[in-house]
């Protein structure tokens, strides 16, 4: 029988060489981080590989926002898949607006007369969603009404990102890279609550079927396909939806804090996917239980340093 290997700190231990030592345990939550980082080193290091990147939950309010650009930017990611919130809470940084540290035990009362919202310890204030409403109207209007009548996602996205000048913006980060974003929950967010009031005296039709032709497009063309998910939710589900045709996503790794036994989706484990044919039996997969921002920034440190040293590897062989 195999032992549990200790981990051991020492001075000038860098993240890769811990997550190296968790993977190297085997077991609970440190060994799950360490297979979550081998399997995405696997996927960033090959090049046939599809990575899609699920979003669900507050990760751009909560810090991750440079994170997933970087990412999305140094060509790992090709696709992502997200709520409309976390596009929302984007676009509200790039407006010149900040989420500011606040505390799970607000008054919430008296941050509604201050005209605040609250995201468990984050607070925005409405003055943000405000601009936000004047900025979709303005990137409305400059689309002609007859391209409204029938218009995607997708499209709609990359005429907000174009007018958008912050450089740090994840959307504006997709559109110089050509990474389409998928939002299948969009009219779930403040901004979908501002396409619906746009459309109640305007020409405004999403073409839905167009933006899931798109993903699923993408799943059907990949090599091989790689999944990684931040929390669960419809991004989830769609991502995997969008692999269920080719028999499942070759490497998977989900990061979530919801836990399997109630049978919801966001908590449900990779294993169980594979019943669906959305992971492949013969595929490499991980569950970390654990908060994305917590763990994910660990992971991904790690998997960069690792990616680093194996294309200097090859760069000297070439030599």
């Amino acid at each position: 029988m195999k032992r549990v290997k200790q981990i051991k700190i020492l001075p000038g231990l860098t993240v890769r060489e811990l997550v190296e030592q968790m993977k190297d345990s085997s077991v609970l939550g440190a060994g799950r981080v360490g297979e979550a980082a081998s399997i995405i080193t696997e996927m960033f290091s090959d090049e046939r590989f599809t990575t899609f990147l699920s979003i669900a939950g507050p990760m751009v309010p909560g810090g991750l926002r440079n994170l997933i650009g970087d990412l999305v930017s140094e060509g790992f990611i090709d696709a992502i898949v997200t709520t409309g919130a976390n596009i929302v809470h984007d676009i509200i940084e790039a407006l010149g607006f900040r989420h500011v540290v606040g505390t799970f035990s607000a008054d919430d009362a008296k941050l509604r007369r201050r005209r605040i919202g609250r995201i468990g310890d984050i607070y925005v204030e409405q003055a943000a969603f405000e601009a936000l409403e004047k900025f979709s109207y303005r990137v409305l209007n400059r689309i002609p009404e007859t391209s409204r009548q029938r218009i995607t996602l997708g499209r709609l996205l990359q005429e907000i990102a174009s007018t958008l000048t912050d450089e740090n913006s994840i959307l504006v980060k997709c559109r110089a890279a050509n990474v389409p974003v998928f939002a299948p929950a969009f009219l779930d967010s403040m901004i979908g609550l501002n396409l619906w009031t746009y459309s109640q005296t305007n020409k405004l039709v999403i073409d839905e079927l167009q933006d899931m032709n798109d993903l699923m497009q993408m799943g059907l063309d990949a090599k091989k396909s790689g999944a990684i998910m931040l929390g669960g939710g419809v991004p989830k589900h769609h991502m995997l939806i969008a692999n269920l045709l080719r028999e499942g996503v070759d490497l998977a790794v989900q990061i979530t804090t919801d836990r399997p036994e109630p049978g919801g989706l966001s908590g449900a484990t990779l294993e169980e996917a594979i019943s669906w044919g959305k992971v492949r039996e013969e595929g490499r997969y991980a569950t970390v239980i654990c908060d994305a921002t917590i763990c994910f920034p660990l992971i991904i440190s790690a998997v960069i340093d690792e990616v680093n040293v194996r294309r200097k590897r090859r760069e000297d062989k070439k030599k």
